[in-house]
């Protein structure tokens, strides 16, 4: 298995967080901070902050063990924002399902799935889990790149 190389100009951003509701809204709050002050573009900062406030819940919510921190990594690269989330349960991955109709719940994942380029689970160090998600950037704007809007659907029109 091979890793990828960040390009040495990479920004990282890396904090914990205690294992509570009030750490993953800290979490999301602080992140958000740290992409302003990297001049990270609105609709990408967007994403991000959607895409971590869904981990660092997921974290909370299913990965807690009590007396244990969850940590968070944000990495900036020239083309791509790296975001990854660690717990300490390894043996709870998260899984894409569809949500029940009526549910209240059970659409975090797809959110992440509709706003990262790819997202997976990475094992260990025990007993760690990280679930990354990267979200790739595009268009050029005060230096670092941003997220492009998703195209609009094509319009139905009448026959």
């Amino acid at each position: 298995m091979s890793t990828r190389q960040l390009p040495t100009s990479a920004r990282t951003f890396t904090q914990r967080f205690s294992g509570t509701r009030r750490g993953a809204r800290l979490a999301r709050l602080l992140a958000v901070e740290q992409l302003r002050s990297w001049d990270v573009p609105f609709t990408a900062a967007e994403h991000a902050e959607a895409v971590l406030a869904e981990l660092a819940a997921n974290a909370v919510l299913h990965g807690h063990v009590p007396g244990r921190d969850f940590e968070v990594r944000l990495t900036l690269a020239a083309d791509t924002l790296r975001i990854e989330v660690d717990d300490t349960q390894p043996d709870r991955h998260p899984d894409e399902q569809p949500p029940s109709p009526g549910g209240e719940s059970g659409r975090g994942l797809l959110i992440v799935g509709a706003l990262a380029g790819s997202w997976g689970v990475v094992e260990g160090p025990a007993p760690r889990k990280t679930v990354w998600a990267e979200l790739p950037l595009g268009g050029s704007a005060g230096g670092v790149v941003g997220v492009s809007a998703p195209a609009a659907p094509p319009r139905q029109g009448p026959p």
